[in-house]
């Protein structure tokens, strides 16, 4: 629906860009577990996540009036996945540590951005307007998460079930 509005309009004013920044990296963190894991759903699911993030950034981008932090901001997250790549792929000795590291990582970034709209939650509960809340997407990301769970549970894989 962002990507809708900022097309409608012309203009990327009152939509976050942090949220497509922080999902395409989660993204790409899961599709490096998939790779590591040689796990086609989790690849697949993953890389046409990032790349549907990648094309809200660029959407973004084209109709922000702040360019120059959006680009600061993306390349500060390029910085950061590259370092963690780098990590990942020259300290951890490969196979179940690096996995296993890589997985608490994604995790962790997984968490906290599902726990980032609980910020907005307040400010609803305060003042009673729900305007800001997507029902549809509620609802999808409830349905999403519910699969990840029952898949993680399915290949007895905590890190998925997170």
């Amino acid at each position: 629906t962002d990507l809708k509005k900022m097309r409608e309009s012309k203009s990327a004013d009152n939509i976050q860009f942090l949220p497509f920044l922080i999902t395409c990296l989660n993204n790409l963190g899961w599709l490096y577990y998939g790779i590591l894991k040689k796990d086609q759903t989790i690849f697949l699911v993953n890389i046409i996540g990032a790349l549907l993030q990648i094309l809200y950034i660029i959407v973004y981008l084209h109709y922000t009036k702040q360019k120059r932090l959006v680009i600061s901001q993306t390349l500060a997250a390029g910085t950061v996945l590259t370092c963690g790549w780098f990590y990942f792929t020259t300290f951890l000795p490969e196979g179940d540590t690096q996995l296993s590291q890589l997985g608490l990582t994604c995790s962790v970034v997984t968490v906290s951005m599902y726990l980032s709209p609980l910020t907005d939650l307040v400010e609803i509960v305060r003042s009673g307007n729900v305007q800001c809340l997507s029902f549809p997407l509620t609802v999808a990301t409830l349905f999403t998460s519910t699969s990840w769970v029952l898949y993680g549970l399915q290949l007895n894989d905590y890190y998925i079930v997170v």
